[in-house]
C-alpha cells in the first residue's frame, strides 16, 4: 500500500493568505507609473501654454512700438511737417508729446541735416544741434525710418530712439527727418499688470545684448547694469528658435525655475517669462498630492488587514518567544500560558513544554554545582591573599635586614679603611701647625691650606658618622619627658648662626612622650641642620610643638628658604637621595628611621620660594608612664 499524503496545516492557508495580500504591490507599482505619467503631461501642457504667453506677449511689445511709430509717420506726412515752417512743426511736436507721455524728447531735422525744432520733457537747451553725419539721421533719410537700440536716457531711464522721414505729401521728395526718444517704462507697466507679484511669476524684455528694457518689477531696469542672471542669458542669447522654453536652475541661488521666451519681430528683443517651479507645477503637484492621498488610505487599508491577518498566526508565536526568554532568564516558574492550536504551532508549544520541564530540572543542578563552586573559591582566593600578604610582608622585611647588613658591612670597611687615613692626615696636619706656629711670621696661604684640609677631614668623619649611624641599629633606650622641656634644651646646645632667627613656639599642654633622646636629637638636628643650610643670607627658623589630637603631638622644624618642588619632595626620605653639591643623603633618610622606630611619622610641605616644613608626629604618653619598649 502506498503512504497517504500528508495533510497540509492550517498555517500553510494563513501563510498563502498572506502573500495573497503581498500581491497587492504590482498594483501601487503601476499606480505610481500612472501618476508619474500624468503629472509629466501635465507639465509639459503648462510649459507650452507659458511659452504660448510669452509669444502673445511679444506680439504685444512689437505692436506697442510699431504703434508709437506709426503716430510719428502719419505726423511726418502732414502739410504742416512738409511746409519746414519751424512754428507750425513746433505746434505739431507740442501736441504730439502731450498727447503721447511716452515721447521724452521729439527733434525735427531739414533737408541739410540742420535742427530747426527740439522738444523734451528734460531739455533744458535750446541749442540747435547739426545731424548731418550722425548715422540715426543717414539711415533714415536712406530707408525712410529707423528704430534704434536700447538706451539709458539721462542715465536712468529704458528708451530707444526712433526716426521717420518727412515727406512732401505733393511729390513725396524727402524733406528731412523726425528723430523721437521714446520712454520704454511703459512696458514694464503693462509686465506688472499681466504678471503681478501675486502670481509669483517675472517677466522681462531683453534687447540682443542682454541688458533689460522692461521688467514686472520695474525697480530692476534703474539698476546701473540691468540685466537677466547669467545663466538664464546664456540660453537666451545663444538660442537660435524664436520661441522655447523649459526648467532652469539658477546657479546663484539653486532654484528650479520654469523659463519661456518669444523673439519679438523686426526689433530683435526677447520676451522672457519665468516661474518657479513650485508654482508653476502647484495643478500637478496637487494632483500628485490627491493620488498618494488616496494610495496612503489603500496602503493604510492593506496594512490594517495585514495586521489583522498577521495577528492571528504570530499571537501563538508572540507567546511561545516570551515562554523562551523567561526560560533564557531561568523562571521556571513564571512561563505565559501557550495555546495549543491544531496546527505546526500547536505541535511545536508542545515540544517547547516538553523541552523547559527538561531544562528546569538540569538547571537546579547546575545551579546547585555553581553555588558549592562559588563557595570554594572564595575560600581559596581568600587563603591566596593572606598567604600572599604574609610572603609579601616577609619579602619585603628580608630585603630590608639584607639592604641593612650590606651597608653596614660597608660601613664597618669605610670606617676601618678610610678613618685610619683621616686620622694619619690629621696627625699630619697637627704637626705641621705647630711647625708653623713656631715660625714667626707664618706664610698665610699655608694656614689657609692647613684649615681647608681639616675642614675636609671634619666633612669626611660626618659622612662617615651618617653612614654608620643609618646602617648600624641598636636598642631603643626610651626616656619619658616633657616634650617642651626637651625641645627647649635641644634649641639651646644647638649653634644657630647669626643671619637665622630661631623662633620656638611649644605646646602648652606640654605632653608627656616616649622617646630615645639621642636618637630623636639626632633627627631633629638634622631637619635644623638643612633649615639653616638652605637660608645662606638670612631667614628664620621655627621649631613648634601641637596636640593635634589626645594621642599624638607634631614637632614642626620649618624655614623660610627656597622650597622644593613636588617631585623633590616625593623622594625625599630616600636613602642616598640628596639635592645637594656634597652629602651623602642619609640626613632625611635617618629622620624617617628614627619616626618610624618611634612608632610615629614624618611628613613634610613644600612651597617654591616660601619654604619647607618637616613634621614629626609621636605618640603621647598618657599619665606620664612609659609604653613598654617596642619590638625589635
Amino acid at each position: 500500500m502506498t503512504d497517504a499524503p500528508k495533510q497540509r496545516g492550517r498555517l500553510f492557508y494563513k501563510l498563502l493568505l498572506i502573500f495573497l495580500i503581498v500581491s497587492l504591490v504590482p498594483l501601487g507599482i503601476v499606480g505610481y507609473y500612472l501618476v508619474n505619467l500624468s503629472q509629466i503631461t501635465l507639465n509639459r501642457a503648462i510649459s507650452r501654454d507659458q511659452e504660448a504667453l510669452a509669444v502673445g506677449f511679444a506680439d504685444t511689445v512689437s505692436s506697442y512700438i510699431v504703434n508709437f511709430r506709426n503716430v510719428l509717420s502719419d505726423a511726418a506726412h502732414l502739410a504742416d511737417f512738409a511746409s519746414m515752417n519751424v512754428e507750425k512743426q513746433r505746434n505739431l511736436v507740442s501736441h504730439i508729446m502731450q498727447l503721447h507721455p511716452a515721447f521724452l524728447e521729439v527733434s525735427v531735422i531739414d533737408a541739410l541735416g540742420q535742427e530747426t525744432v527740439r522738444l523734451g520733457r528734460f531739455v533744458h537747451d535750446s541749442k540747435m544741434r547739426d545731424f548731418a553725419g550722425e548715422a540715426q539721421y543717414m539711415k533714415v533719410m536712406r530707408a525712410g525710418e529707423f528704430v534704434g537700440g536700447l538706451e539709458k536716457y539721462m542715465g536712468q531711464y529704458p528708451a530707444i530712439t526712433m526716426g521717420v522721414q518727412i515727406t512732401n505729401p505733393v511729390n513725396n521728395q524727402p524733406m528731412g527727418a523726425v528723430l523721437a526718444k521714446m520712454s520704454l517704462t511703459a512696458l514694464s507697466s503693462l509686465l506688472k499688470t499681466g504678471f503681478p507679484e501675486t502670481t509669483h511669476t517675472q517677466a522681462a524684455v531683453i534687447d540682443s545684448n542682454g541688458f533689460l528694457i522692461a521688467h514686472s518689477n520695474a525697480k530692476e531696469i534703474f539698476k546701473a547694469d540691468a540685466k537677466l542672471p547669467d545663466d538664464v542669458l546664456k540660453i537666451l542669447l545663444q538660442n537660435d528658435a524664436k520661441t522655447g522654453g523649459g526648467e532652469i536652475i539658477l546657479e546663484s541661488s539653486g532654484e528650479r525655475v520654469l523659463g519661456a521666451f518669444a523673439e519679438v519681430s523686426d526689433l530683435g528683443w526677447v520676451v522672457y517669462i519665468q516661474r518657479s517651479v513650485s508654482v508653476a507645477y502647484s495643478a500637478s503637484d496637487d494632483m500628485l498630492k490627491r493620488t498618494w492621498r488616496m494610495m496612503l488610505i489603500v496602503t493604510v487599508f492593506v496594512l490594517f488587514l495585514g495586521y489583522a491577518v498577521s495577528l492571528v498566526i504570530t499571537q501563538p508565536i508572540q507567546a511561545l518567544r516570551e515562554a523562551a526568554i523567561k526560560l533564557g532568564e531561568g523562571d521556571f516558574d513564571y512561563l505565559p500560558d501557550l495555546s495549543m492550536p491544531n496546527d505546526e504551532i500547536g505541535e511545536l508549544a508542545h515540544t517547547f513544554m516538553q523541552m523547559s520541564e527538561s531544562l528546569k530540572v538540569k538547571t537546579a543542578e547546575i545551579m546547585s554545582a555553581k553555588v558549592e563552586l562559588e563557595r570554594l573559591n572564595r575560600s581559596l582566593e581568600n587563603r591566596v591573599e593572606a598567604r600572599t600578604r604574609e610572603l609579601k610582608s616577609a619579602q619585603d622585611e628580608l630585603i630590608k635586614k639584607e639592604r641593612l647588613a650590606a651597608i653596614g658591612q660597608m660601613s664597618s670597611v669605610v670606617g676601618h679603611e678610610i678613618r685610619n687615613p683621616l686620622a694619619v692626615i690629621n696627625n699630619s696636619i697637627y704637626f705641621i701647625k705647630t711647625k708653623t706656629n713656631a715660625t714667626p711670621n707664618p706664610e698665610p696661604k699655608i694656614l689657609k691650606h692647613i684649615s681647608i684640609i681639616e675642614s675636609e677631614i671634619r666633612q669626611a668623619n660626618g659622612i662617615i658618622d651618617e653612614i654608620l649611624g643609618y646602617a648600624r641599629t641598636r636598642e631603643l633606650n626610651p626616656k619619658v619627658m616633657r616634650i617642651n622641656s626637651y625641645l627647649e634644651d635641644l634649641t639651646m646646645s644647638f649653634p644657630i648662626p647669626p643671619h637665622v632667627e630661631l623662633v620656638k613656639n611649644f605646646a602648652h599642654e606640654n605632653p608627656y612622650v616616649s622617646i630615645d633622646p639621642d636618637e630623636m636629637a639626632q633627627a631633629i638636628r638634622n631637619l635644623m641642620k638643612n633649615g639653616i643650610e638652605v637660608m645662606p643670607e638670612s631667614g628664620k627658623l621655627y621649631v613648634r610643638s601641637e596636640v593635634v589630637d589626645p594621642g599624638t603631638v607634631r614637632i614642626d622644624v620649618e624655614d623660610t628658604g627656597c622650597g622644593m618642588p613636588k617631585e623633590t619632595a616625593e623622594k625625599i626620605f630616600a636613602p642616598f637621595f640628596t639635592t645637594k653639591a656634597r652629602g651623602t643623603g642619609l640626613g632625611l633618610a635617618v629622620v624617617k628611621k628614627v619616626a618610624d622606630r618611634h612608632k610615629g611619622r614624618v611628613e613634610v610641605s613644600s612651597i617654591v620660594g616660601q619654604g619647607t616644613c618637616f613634621r614629626m608626629y609621636l605618640p603621647i604618653v598618657q599619665g606620664g608612664h612609659p609604653p613598654p619598649p617596642p619590638a625589635q
